[in-house]
């Protein structure tokens, strides 16, 4: 529970039609199997104590008393199962017979959560047994205890405050205004779904949609838990498939046709940091009743796994259709500055580096699309004291096989000028050295593009930003900076994905030799003829950075946090001291360099993470970061 963290799960116990004795122990058994593995919330099918096929036997008295108390009796045997449990039942009130999820926790029963939405069609009648739920609210007496029933209940944590339960069963997901609705908008991030679905062809697939749409909609956590073997087939086969989402992803999923139990980790602050950061999500008036509930605070050991490349697709087939949209939304975004312009010519420093090459594949797209011939973009190769062979040939041979237009502008002479002008000494390797190389390569852009009435096309990537890894007012600045929201781990795919499918061989290999270049700006002069200065050695991996990144816009998470789910993600990969004094290098490249994003060209945002200062990061350059990295120090 520490840092936000909750395991939940979704068991499908084993059951006989009407047997509530042999049905209690089988889900006694099951709680307490879920209870070992440290769910803290466990949810378990409709009707599951009677079994949901019972049909007209659910208008027999003796079955409702048995089912009362096989409830009692699950509640008692399981008291020292430490987690919020929600079992499915019958159970008559005023004269009236409801659909109910009875809520235990540790030998109480907390709440009774009526069926809204009763379907009455196809092969379902259950109107013909039970009444909705709808605007009932009163209290039930058992076993010497009042319990609250209403749907409008959600069951809040003591210990954590911010876990927040609600309860639909099964239809009530199908409709079109589902009771999660509601209770979302009452503060409840996690939505339990007590369900006995009979599986029909192609439903599966439908289901998992509902499940992942709704936890998309309502922000937040959906468990749903389907009846399964020792269900009646008389008529239809109920296959057990059960589903844990989150905000849209589909984190566990049970194999159907056979009783299965699910889990997955729960991560209920970044709920609810996103639910601060949607405008939209706003609470309404209606009042849902908070029912308290009680968990020991402790760190729930994680299964949830964490892809140590965020930004990049893990599946293959998604990351190649992912990388042609991501092209399309950095062409499509220069192609409108071109036409609201005019320009036909773009200028672009082609250094022979990983960003160039992505930003020259981008323009040649949008001139494509324009109509307008490749020669009219201007690729600039400026060696200067730091230049090396390997990426000048790069540059030089990529221009040609992308049919542009190759000038080469030597700035050594201008930039050992400039240093006698301002008193540097060439034999200082300063910042001052790297810079006046940067600024000097900016201003021979700059004044190319006014020559040809063009624009010069900025490089930078969003990694790049995020650290400050920039020269302000030279490389920092452009017309149109078409990687300004990609980061640099996803600019390797992007590059390895157009050589793997541009059907060129000769563009193929000068590709994959930019991709097995060392990242480097090149502003110091190399040892033996290779690159003696690498950015990663200097600032860190960009895997981690990236990584980092990712977790502190997109989520919020905080910096024992990302620590902590880093040391996860890269566990074999770097050292967990390793990974702490970057995550701290992090902090401080990203509060004391905002100044350079504060002033950062246009650019297309592609993902749900950018810095433009215009759109997702309102961020004062005189920010501090002390709180952050106190919080690392104590970690």
């Amino acid at each position: 529970m520490e840092q936000g963290f909750i395991k939940a799960g979704a068991g499908t116990p084993k059951v006989r039609v009407a047997d509530c004795a042999y049905n209690a122990g089988q889900i006694i058994q099951v709680i307490r199997q879920m209870g070992e593995e440290q769910a803290k919330i466990i949810v378990l099918p409709e009707l599951c104590i009677t079994a949901y096929t019972c049909g007209d036997l659910f208008w027999q008295e003796r079955l409702l008393e048995e089912a009362k108390g096989q409830l009692l009796r699950i509640a008692r045997e399981t008291r020292d199962v430490e987690a919020l449990v929600f079992v499915g039942f019958p159970l008559e009130y005023e004269s009236k017979l409801y659909n109910v999820a009875a809520v235990l926790d540790q030998g109480s029963i907390l709440g009774m959560v009526p069926k809204v939405h009763i379907p009455n069609y196809n092969e379902f009648y259950e109107a013909r047994y039970f009444t909705s739920g709808r605007d009932v609210e009163g209290v039930i007496e058992l076993g010497g205890h009042e319990i609250p029933f209403s749907p409008d209940q959600i069951f809040v944590c003591e210990q954590m405050p911010k876990l927040k339960v609600g309860v639909e069963i099964c239809e009530d997901l199908w409709a079109a205004d589902p009771p999660s609705n509601r209770l979302a908008l009452q503060g409840a991030n996690v939505i339990v779904n007590l369900s006995a679905s009979d599986e029909l062809a192609g439903k599966a697939d439908y289901r998992r949609d509902l499940v992942r749409g709704q936890s998309a909609r309502s922000l937040c956590a959906y468990i749903y838990s389907s009846a399964g073997e020792g269900e009646s087939t008389q008529d239809v086969v109920y296959s057990g498939h059960s589903l844990i989402g989150e905000n849209g992803v589909i984190l566990a999923e049970s194999r159907r046709f056979q009783n299965d139990i699910i889990y997955a980790d729960l991560d209920i602050f970044r709920l609810e940091g996103e639910r601060r950061r949607m405008s939209t999500f706003q609470p309404e008036g209606r009042y849902h009743e908070k029912v308290p509930f009680s968990l020991r605070l402790q760190e729930t050991v994680l299964d949830r796994v964490f892809s140590p490349d965020p930004f990049v697709p893990e599946d293959r087939g998604d990351r190649s259709q992912r990388c042609d949209e991501i092209l399309d939304i950095q062409a499509m975004g220069l192609k409108q500055r071109l036409e609201h312009t005019g320009c036909r010519w773009a200028v672009l420093g082609l250094s022979g580096g990983l960003d160039s090459t992505l930003a020259l594949l981008v323009t040649a797209r949008a001139f494509d699309r324009c109509k307008i011939p490749r020669e009219n973009i201007m690729t600039v190769t400026m060696p200067c004291f730091g230049t090396t062979d390997r990426t000048y040939q790069n540059a030089c041979n990529l221009s040609r096989c992308m049919g542009t237009t190759l000038r080469e502008v030597d700035i050594k002479e201008a930039v050992t000028i400039h240093f006698r002008d301002i008193g540097q000494d060439p034999g200082k390797h300063d910042l001052t050295y790297e810079n006046s190389q940067a600024r000097e390569r900016t201003q021979v852009l700059m004044d190319l593009a006014n020559q040809k009435g063009g624009m010069v096309i900025g490089t930078g990537d969003l990694s790049e930003l995020a650290l400050g890894w920039a020269t302000y007012n030279g490389d920092h600045m452009s017309m149109y900076g078409v990687n300004s929201s990609i980061p640099k781990t996803l600019v390797r795919y992007l590059v390895d994905h157009y050589a793997d499918t541009c059907g060129d061989a000769a563009l193929t290999e000068i590709l994959k030799d930019v991709l097995d270049t060392p990242v480097s700006p090149e502003l110091l002069p190399p040892t033996d003829g290779t690159i003696s200065q690498k950015t990663e050695d200097l600032v860190g991996p960009y895997r981690l950075h990236d990584f980092f990144l990712y977790y502190m816009l997109r989520w919020g998470y905080p910096p024992r946090k990302i620590y902590r789910v880093a040391c996860l993600a890269f566990e074999g990969i770097y050292e967990e001291e390793i990974i702490r004094h970057w995550l701290s290098v992090f902090y401080k490249r990203f509060f004391a360099q905002q100044f350079k994003r504060s002033c950062l060209p246009d650019g297309p945002k592609v993902g749900s993470v950018a810095v433009s200062p215009r759109g997702d990061l309102r961020m004062p350059s005189d920010a501090c970061g002390a709180a952050w990295l106190k919080e690392l120090a104590e970690v």
